[in-house]
Order: C-alpha cells, then sequence, then structure tokens
C-alpha cells in the first residue's frame, strides 16, 4: 500500500471563515499500515485561544507565543507532505484548516482527503457512536496520548486507517486498499457496498493471478 498521511488540527474554533485559526498541527506518514514518520508542531497565527479551547486542548497563549509563525510551520507541513494524499477523522474539519493555513502561506493544497468518520460509518454501523475516542476503545487500538493534542489524536487516526485497511484486506478480499479505493469506498451509499466491494476484490484477485 502507498503512503497516507494522516492529519490532524488542534484550532481557536470550528471554522476558518470565521476567523479562527490553527494552534497546531501533527502529521504522521503511514506505508502498508504502518507508521514510517511524524511532523507535529505549535503554530503562532497571531490570534488569541479561548479559555474553553485551552481547557479542551492544553493548549496555552503563553504556548502559542513561544511556537514559530504559522506560515512557517505550515510551509514545513507541506513540504513533510509533498504529493501524498491526506487521511483525517472528520476530514472536512481539518480540510478546510488545511487549505485555509496553506492559503495564508501562498501554497496550493492540491491534497484529496479521505475521513475514516465516513469509512468506520461504512464498514462498521454496529459501533454506538464513530467518534475517534470510541472507535479507538471499541477496537481496543492504543491511546497514543492526550486526546485533543494533534499527534496524538493523528496517531489514534492512524490506527484506526491501518484498522479499516487490514479489514478491507482480510474480510472483504480487498488486495490494495490504497487512498483513491478510500475516496470511492467513503462516497458509497452502504446499500451499494457489497457491489463496491464485491467488484473490487474481483477485479484485484484477477490482476494478481494474471500478473
Amino acid at each position: 500500500m502507498a503512503r497516507i498521511a494522516v492529519i490532524d488540527f488542534e484550532t481557536t474554533g470550528i471554522s476558518p471563515n470565521m476567523g479562527d485559526r490553527a494552534t497546531e498541527v501533527a502529521i504522521v506518514l503511514t506505508e502498508a499500515g504502518r507508521v514510517v514518520d511524524r511532523f507535529q508542531s505549535l503554530m503562532n497565527a497571531g490570534v488569541r485561544i479561548p479559555s474553553f479551547i485551552t481547557q479542551l486542548t492544553g493548549i496555552t497563549n503563553a504556548m502559542i507565543a513561544a511556537a514559530p509563525p504559522a506560515e512557517a510551520v505550515m510551509t514545513d507541513a507541506a513540504r513533510f507532505v509533498g504529493d501524498t494524499p491526506l487521511v483525517a477523522h472528520n476530514a472536512g474539519f481539518d480540510q478546510r484548516y488545511w487549505q485555509a493555513e496553506l492559503s495564508r502561506a501562498g501554497l496550493p493544497a492540491p491534497h484529496p482527503f479521505a475521513c475514516t468518520v465516513l469509512l468506520s460509518r461504512r464498514l462498521y454501523p454496529e459501533v454506538p457512536s464513530h467518534r475517534l475516542g470510541v472507535l479507538v476503545d471499541w477496537f481496543q487500538l492504543p491511546r497514543t496520548g492526550q486526546a485533543h493534542r494533534a499527534l496524538a489524536d493523528a496517531e489514534m487516526a492512524a490506527e484506526l486507517l491501518a484498522r479499516i485497511q487490514r479489514d478491507l484486506c482480510e474480510r472483504h478480499g480487498v488486495v490494495d486498499p490504497h487512498h483513491g479505493f478510500l475516496m470511492s469506498l467513503q462516497r458509497c451509499a452502504r446499500k451499494a457496498l457489497p457491489k463496491l466491494l464485491g467488484t473490487n476484490a474481483g477485479v484485484q484477485r484477477l490482476g494478481r493471478a494474471g500478473g
């Protein structure tokens, strides 16, 4: 399986369109279900963190004041990711911040995003909630640090992604659950999943046999 970058942001609020900014970013590079590299940094976007966000994340205004400028962090993050496709838990949120912060740094953001929330809803409808912490506990995955800190959340999302890819291989016969396939899967209506999984697995088996 080709490399996938799993990303998580901590922010001052819910939307960059409302003036909220990122305060921390973490990216975990995975390959064949294993973590091969990590990137993490606090970032100073010149805005204050509301007290309720500090209570949630533990990130303080003093920590941000000592952090590198957001534009510099995003330049390094973009260089780290390169053209690797991205995955996030509740990807719409992280994709908005990825695009907004890269735009402020004068950088493009062409990366496609797959979403472990959408993927887990397709594959595990029996789970009582598709929040990251619930899924991590449901599958007995390791909790890698404090929740609502970017690196811990990115690492847990990477563990969840590895579980999803492993189940696609072992339970559904998908030979290579690459990023493009994950994108197709998350867009697929649940009633169409048997056809998608069966067709994909069959095509890949034929390809492997013919190779």
